[in-house]
């Protein structure tokens, strides 16, 4: 995942994420860097164990692996855990690749960056889930 944001970095010529989401006012990330999006979803998949990655032990043979091992609170932050790092990993393709809370075009100028970030934020969640 670190090569895959080296271009990243040289397309915006600075590794603060305020200035990577800024150098995109022009242009998202995403359509130059398709292929490396691409790559970095697919490592995002398989660092979050999502499917086809979703396998970290033979579960058949462990009937159901962690599934039986952990109860109610454990279970429960197993499961918080995932998905607060499937926001983490959503949230980090957003400001690479698709401008952060920067708007889809310069008329929704009124509506707040909140807003944009968190569209986008829940779209690439989706693909996740």
């Amino acid at each position: 995942m670190g090569l895959i944001i080296i271009p990243v970095l040289m397309f915006s010529q600075t590794a603060n994420l305020t200035g990577i989401v800024v150098s995109q006012s022009f242009l998202y990330f995403v359509w130059p860097l398709f292929p490396f999006f691409i790559l970095f979803f697919i490592s995002a998949l398989a660092e979050t164990n999502r499917v086809p990655f979703d396998l970290p032990e033979a579960e058949s043979e462990l009937v159901s692996g962690y599934n039986v091992e952990y109860s109610a609170i454990g279970f429960v932050f197993f499961f918080l855990a995932e998905y607060s790092n499937i926001i983490l990993m959503s949230a980090i393709i957003v400001c690479l690749f698709f401008g952060g809370w920067l708007p889809f075009f310069d008329l929704f100028f009124f509506i707040p960056g909140f807003f944009f970030f968190s569209v986008k934020l829940l779209c690439i969640m989706f693909l996740f889930i």
